[in-house]
């Protein structure tokens, strides 16, 4: 059971906004790179300084479950390394590197297949924001010193961009995935999105933290 998804989506009562990403693209083959270009420019008129980069797993650029690259998108995911070398990318997930994941064997499993850091994480999303910030600020090779320096990538509105929102990140959501997925929760989130954006709700400004 993820209780800092049920506690935190309480967030949206107050704030529905927190649920907006600051981009979307359907699929994790259609993210521009670097991640900076997905972005208006802030202050100053300049594109956004994105140092580093958190990756989602299920339904992002793998097959739910799978703890591998989905085929079709290597390409982009090699690229999306490259750009963000070392600790400057991290999959955070809420199965392999949780609690739910038994001596972290998923997250060793795709470690080793992606080459890519797991965090190994005891709040599940969209609650573990100050364990990925400790990742970044404690890793010499990532220069992260601010929330607003990292993009949040993901399929899901009220986990990933929610998190995003509540640590002062930038949000890109996925919103089709590798698989179709017509879920109650799915539909529920993209009807939200339409909503707000119908109503003229936007993204929070990424330099605001709202813990």
């Amino acid at each position: 059971m993820n209780i800092s998804g049920t506690f935190n989506v309480l967030r949206l009562f107050t704030n529905p906004a927190l649920c907006l990403p600051h981009h979307t693209v359907s699929t994790f083959d259609q993210l521009p790179v670097p991640l900076s270009a997905a972005f208006a420019p802030g202050n100053g008129n300049k594109k956004p300084d994105i140092r580093a980069v958190v990756l989602d797993k299920d339904n992002c650029f793998a097959i739910p479950k799978a703890n591998e690259v989905f085929p079709e998108y290597q390409t982009k995911f090699d690229e999306i390394r490259k750009a963000y070398p070392g600790s400057r990318l991290l999959i955070v997930s809420n199965s392999a590197g949780t609690g739910s994941d038994p001596g972290h064997a998923e997250a060793e499993l795709l470690e080793k297949n992606t080459g890519v850091k797991v965090l190994r994480h005891s709040t599940k999303k969209p609650g573990c924001h100050d364990e990925i910030m400790k990742h970044f600020r404690e890793a010499p090779d990532a220069d992260v010193s601010s929330p607003s320096q990292v993009a949040i990538v993901g399929d899901r509105l009220c986990t990933d961009i929610l998190m995003a929102n509540m640590m002062g990140s930038h949000g890109v959501w996925i919103k089709d995935g590798t698989v179709k997925d017509n879920g109650l929760l799915t539909r529920v989130e993209r009807g939200l999105s339409g909503f707000l954006l119908r109503r003229g709700y936007a993204p929070p400004n990424p330099t605001s933290s709202f813990e």
